[in-house]
């Protein structure tokens, strides 16, 4: 909570301007029509780049997010470029299309990733996601060697492992499930405004909890048919990643209110992934003093330099760079 607080965003307001005035702000054209609105930072701290990282925010966050503005700093300082994407319906991107977002939207993720990806440039290319967006850097990363996406690296802060067991722990945290359902239900209003003519969600729907509104409009807009159908469409649970290829690092914290350790501890994970349990962090959070300085931003730095210098030690790597 502190770290997604109106005070941490003023640490971090000067960070955030430097970002600023190092990105240009872009909507990706995808398959069927979908657009993405994304923002690319190009880092000026070295003649040529370490490599370009993309990021991934939560449910309900944005590219502006306090982390990701403050990971993109730090990412931007050591000499890596960033690209910043929204989930479809999340920051200012509501409009760009017709049907709503929902977890399972893998494709088109995927589709930006390697757009994303494929773009010039020198050095390594990683996907780092927070909660939500770590599960989706996860799959992204499980699916890129069949989709031809060029991706280096993966790390996922805090992920979402079985989403089932997630809703369960966010119903019984009542301030964490009114936090979530206050910034839904105002991006579902959103969505509802710009599309009058559609009807996405009645006032009766708003009125329900977590679970009740998810299964109406996975019902709605989705082929799953349960709830319990969908929330298993996405979940990385078990022996979910176990043929991952794409070498991989999973954060998370023994004390995360919103994610169950558990799922972390009985995940069947190959050798290209490590799992990392930290004994404090919360979700996503990792502050580390009064200064509200993030644990995360090093660890992902770190994990990328040394993944940056075995790539350069590696001859196919930079033949297929080249």
């Amino acid at each position: 909570m502190l770290s997604s607080s109106s005070l941490r965003r003023a640490t971090l307001r000067r960070r955030a301007q430097l970002v600023a005035q190092a990105t240009r702000a872009e909507v990706l054209q995808l398959d069927a029509g979908v657009r993405l609105q994304g923002f690319h930072s190009v880092q000026q701290a070295l003649p040529e780049r370490h490599g370009l990282v993309l990021l991934l925010h939560g449910w309900e966050g944005s590219a502006d997010s306090n982390y990701m503005q403050a990971t993109s700093a730090c990412l931007l300082r050591a000499g890596y470029d960033v690209y910043r994407l929204n989930f479809r319906d999340h920051g200012d991107s509501h409009a760009l299309n017709a049907e709503p977002f929902h977890s399972c939207r893998l494709d088109e993720v995927a589709a930006a990733t390697a757009q994303v990806c494929a773009r010039p440039g020198a050095g390594l290319r990683a996907i780092a996601g927070f909660s939500l967006g770590g599960n989706f850097a996860l799959r992204v990363a499980r699916a890129a060697p069949t989709r031809g996406i060029a991706l280096d690296y993966a790390l996922a802060v805090c992920p979402v492992v079985d989403p089932a067991a997630g809703l369960r722990q966010l119903e019984q945290g009542h301030l964490y499930h009114a936090y979530f359902m206050r910034k839904w239900r105002a991006s579902l209003r959103r969505k509802q405004a710009l599309f009058p003519a559609r009807a996405l969600v009645s006032r009766e729907e708003l009125a329900l909890n977590m679970r009740g509104l998810t299964r109406a409009l996975v019902l709605r807009y989705t082929e799953f048919g349960t709830l319990e159908a969908y929330l298993d469409g996405y979940s990385i649970a078990g022996d979910r990643l176990a043929a991952l290829q794409v070498p991989a690092t999973i954060l998370t914290a023994a004390d995360d209110p919103v994610i169950p350790v558990a799922d972390f501890r009985a995940m069947q994970l190959p050798d290209c992934v490590e799992l990392d349990i930290a004994k404090h962090g919360g979700h996503c959070g990792f502050l580390t003093g009064a200064r509200l300085h993030s644990f995360i931003e090093d660890y992902l730095i770190a994990r990328l330099d040394a993944r940056a210098a075995a790539q350069a030690l590696t001859p196919p790597q930079a033949a297929r760079r080249a």
